[in-house]
């Protein structure tokens, strides 16, 4: 996880092996975009969007809050996309890669835990995002390399993303 009270990412290697088992999220690129995502927090933090997230959420019902919640981390996803395309442009991309990170984000996606965990989905408490919500974000900054793309997360209807 990425804390903003000292701009730090803390990795607990054992998520990636209970990323690969428990998850079936498998590879060096699933890690890739675990660790890319955690980076877009950062940026996040830089550029003032937690901030803004932070004050948008001051108030809300916890459902409205969450809603904040799943688009600061759709767009974590969309930036670690973004790197991916960069990454892309260096060679650093293999065959089969883009498919890693899609299956990761599709399998920590909240509906896909919450069923696995509960057998049923209930979205009021999502805080990260679909499945499909959270591959369409990352393929859209892969696909672009354009930080800008990824800003309309904040500014569209809740239930377009």
């Amino acid at each position: 996880f990425y804390c903003s009270g000292d701009d730090t990412i803390y990795l607990d290697l054992t998520f990636f092996n209970e990323l690969a088992k428990r998850h079936s999220a498998a590879g060096d690129f699933a890690q890739a975009y675990v660790i890319a995502h955690e980076v877009g927090h950062h940026l996040q933090n830089v550029l003032g969007l937690t901030q803004m997230v932070y004050g948008k959420k001051k108030g809300l019902s916890e459902e409205r809050a969450n809603q904040w919640s799943v688009r600061q981390e759709l767009h974590a996803d969309f930036l670690a996309g973004v790197w991916a395309y960069y990454a892309g442009k260096e060679g650093l991309i293999e065959g089969g890669d883009r498919e890693e990170a899609l299956n990761a984000a599709a399998q920590i996606g909240d509906d896909t835990l919450q069923r696995k965990a509960r057998g049923y989905v209930q979205p009021e408490g999502f805080t990260h995002g679909t499945a499909k919500q959270r591959q369409r974000w990352f393929k859209l900054g892969m696909d672009t390399g354009s930080m800008r793309a990824g800003e309309r997360v904040y500014d569209m209807p809740y239930e377009d993303l």
